[in-house]
């Protein structure tokens, strides 16, 4: 029997319960407590949950304004509460402290305020604990410190809208499906009681799509002693220096099935029991890396941990999303990236990353969704909007780079794992993108982009803002655009796929690759090249005329291959100036262009993922002093954020002194290729270069930077061999030893 069998106009019958439109049952509200600026906020992740919070653990339905907005328990691209607000006799507790610092739960002390007639300040203590683990369970411990007996209400709102992720974004919506009320089974019931009191409390809404969501919230240890509309109170009586817990679980359903694909446990306790035995088992699989200085170490950890909690389940297998809370999910050029600066921490990232993106590699044409044979995916969503079509995210293919990404990425694994098996397994899909760049390189020479979605991306690079694609007189470029770093990328996909193609005794594929990755080198410096500014052009527009603006694009060029050594030198110099580079890193666009804005997404603003790809061009062209500087920088900055995490991006204001990196208001944390820039750092100072088809790892002129002697890698994964490396620096010079080694990897350390 289908859902809609079970629908009448007025009531929804559905796993013996009935359900009616919110419209026609109005319950009783809660006040929440109004916070007129922005709250710094708590992340919790597991796999395809997150949590956004603010210190205090609530989500107040007050704060979801311009604020605040991605607050919320989310799961599948849906906010299942959108309200989870703890008050004591209906004011707000007063924070003590906070942390979310394992990343999957957040732990928060908090007091009460001075309530008139009934509580003296600072006499009853809270400890708040919130677990994700396929569920939301909290467990909240209640103190009197004081000498004699208190009684007090203690409350906790819940409420759900179940908006899309890009509802939550502002996309608009010419309409929505309905939120409904659960009916009591019982004539008698009363809106003050919506559900029985020893039912679990259900929060439901029915998509446009006909889908039914709900948040099923079951209270545990003492059941509340009464409800008014979605709001739990507890009337408390405490004898001195007695604690009571309260605690309950929120599940999430879809159909009536887990919206959750990771199995909900039953207790808090066997929460976090499962997430610490799963992050156990992560950190024996990865290299363990560390220094002699805590200013690297910590970011080293952090972002060790980050990589465990950004990895998300996507059928099979797991790749890391791309970020927290507005891109959870699988992206292609993201993931792309993640995988390849993080083959140094665990080559499995890149396995599982080639392997899902193959799995979705585009079969038809689909002007809606950008879909081509041959073509690796954007974004794939599947909330309400994607469901109805109201976005092309089904997957949506509007991304340029993250074929040839997937290319490079492709030919890297192998060459760190010499794993012939999933070699062999992804040729025809490495053929079949091969075949998509070639047949759009046709028209122009160049691979570019131009959107054929009504809801598509207008720039479909990396940096895809509608505002950055911009000249030097800050005026927008007319499509379709050839962006420099693509071409980098197509040539380094050409000549890398040129040498598994002559492993695999393909010569006809080897030397018609290498001699178009020749081509495209010839025509790329000069076509590309300002002759003016002795600096490469962000990209070409329609017209095939320069896009001359000064930007950090041409850096991703560097170590890739396709500059002649004398633009590739000058290109480094150039992106040294203070008009790009503000201390911390360099700047999307130069501050010298009439279009920079150092708040602004890709105009102006500090990515570290962009200066961690610089950094490597850097160091491929001998330039290590240039490379630190930018490897400081980038550590200072973590240094001086929540958790020692790199934001996603910063604002590009200048460094003065003593002052702290200006926060870019929404930007993703933890964000994955800003973690993976951590890793991505450490290999370029210890610049290891992986052969694993020959048996072999070349390390060519370590350089530890100088606010570190010494830095180990422990567990470190080459083709079948495991090894550790000790590296120590004597003044200018850094030496190398293989303190341990399981297997018969030849090492050949060059200075």
């Amino acid at each position: 029997m289908t859902l809609d069998s079970l629908i009448t106009p007025e009531k929804i019958f559905w796993d013996g319960k009935t359900f009616i439109s919110a419209e026609q049952l109005p319950i009783p509200e809660w006040p929440c407590v109004v916070s007129e600026r922005q709250q710094p906020t708590l992340t919790v992740k597991d796999d395809d949950l997150f949590l956004v919070t603010d210190k205090m653990g609530n989500i107040s339905g007050c704060s979801l304004g311009d604020s605040n907005p991605g607050m919320g328990l989310f799961c599948s691209d849906t906010r299942f509460l959108q309200r989870l607000e703890l008050q004591i006799a209906r004011r707000s507790p007063v924070l003590l402290s906070s942390t979310a610092d394992n990343g999957f739960s957040l732990s928060v002390l908090c007091t009460n305020p001075r309530i008139e007639g009934q509580l003296k300040a600072d006499t009853v203590g809270i400890r708040r604990e919130i677990v994700l683990n396929g569920a939301l369970f909290e467990e909240l411990e209640v103190s009197n410190f004081s000498t004699t007996s208190v009684t007090f209400e203690l409350s906790l709102s819940f409420d759900a809208d179940f908006a899309d992720l890009f509802e939550v974004r502002s996309f608009g919506r010419g309409k929505r499906g309905k939120i409904l009320r659960l009916l009591a089974p019982t004539p008698e019931q009363v809106p003050d009681s919506v559900h029985p009191k020893e039912e679990p409390l259900t929060l439901a809404y029915q998509g446009l799509d006909g889908v039914v969501m709900e948040s099923r919230i079951q209270f545990q240890y003492r059941q509340p002693d009464y409800f008014q509309g979605y709001t739990a109170v507890w009337q408390l009586e405490l004898a001195a220096h007695e604690t009571q817990k309260l605690g309950y679980r929120v599940n999430m359903f879809t159909n009536n099935e887990s919206s959750s694909t990771v199995s909900a446990a039953t207790t808090l306790g066997q929460a976090k029991a499962a997430e610490l035995m799963e992050q156990q088992h992560w950190v024996q699989q990865i290299t363990r890396i560390s220094s002699d200085q805590s200013f690297l170490n910590r970011p080293i950890e952090r972002a060790e941990q980050d990589m465990y909690l950004l990895r998300q389940s996507f059928g099979k297998y797991k790749t890391v999303s791309a970020g927290v809370p507005w891109f959870s999910t699988l992206f292609g050029r993201d993931s792309l990236i993640t995988a390849s600066q993080t083959l140094m921490l665990n080559p499995q990232i890149a396995k599982e990353t080639l392997i899902l993106l193959a799995t979705y590699q585009g079969k038809i044409e689909d002007q809606w969704r950008e879909e081509e044979p041959g073509k690796i995916l954007h974004e794939l969503r599947l909330g309400e909007m994607a469901r109805c079509q109201e976005i092309p995210h089904t997957p949506y293919y509007g991304t340029v780079d993250a074929t040839p990404l997937w290319l490079m990425l492709y030919a890297e694994y192998h060459a760190w794992t010499h794993d012939q098996e999933t070699l062999e397994q992804l040729w025809p899909n490495a053929l079949a993108a091969m075949d998509w760049i070639d047949e759009h390189i046709k028209p122009s020479g160049y691979l570019t982009y131009f959107c054929k979605s009504r809801r598509g991306l207008a720039n479909q690079g990396w940096k895809d803002s509608g505002d950055c694609i911009v000249d030097r007189k800050g005026d927008l470029a007319n499509g379709p655009i050839a962006l420099c770093e693509v071409q980098a990328y197509v040539y380094a996909a050409k000549t890398r796929l040129a040498e598994v193609a002559r492993m695999k005794k393909r010569l006809d594929l080897a030397d018609r690759w290498l001699e178009e990755a020749r081509n495209l080198k010839a025509r790329f410096n000069q076509d590309f090249w300002i002759e003016e500014q002795d600096f490469c052009a962000l990209a070409l527009d329609g017209e095939g005329n320069q896009v001359d603006s000064i930007t950090s694009n041409p850096g991703h060029c560097l170590h890739l291959g396709i500059f002649t050594p004398e633009k590739a030198y000058s290109v480094a110099e150039r992106l040294r100036a203070p008009d790009m580079f503000n201390g911390w890193g360099i700047r999307t666009l130069s501050s010298l262009s009439p279009a920079y804005n150092p708040m602004g997404y890709h105009v102006g603003s500090v990515w570290p993922h962009d200066n961690a790809l610089t950094a490597m061009g850097l160091r491929s062209l001998g330039l290590i002093d240039q490379a630190m500087e930018l490897f400081k920088g980038l550590f200072d900055m973590t240094n001086k954020q929540p958790y020692q995490r790199p934001p996603e991006l910063f604002c590009g204001y200048e460094q003065n002194g003593d002052n702290d990196p200006v926060k870019y208001p929404v930007a993703c944390s933890p964000q994955a290729w800003a973690t993976g820039s951590i890793f991505q750092l450490l290999q370029m100072i210890v610049n290891l270069v992986p052969d694993a088809q020959n048996n072999c790892l070349r390390i060519i002129d370590p350089a530890l930077p100088e606010s570190i002697n010494r830095l180990s890698l422990h567990n470190l994964r080459v083709g079948p061999t495991i090894l550790d490396l000790e590296f120590e620096r004597s003044g200018s010079t850094t030496a190398c030893r293989v303190t341990r080694k399981r297997g018969n990897l030849r090492v050949v350390i060059e200075a």
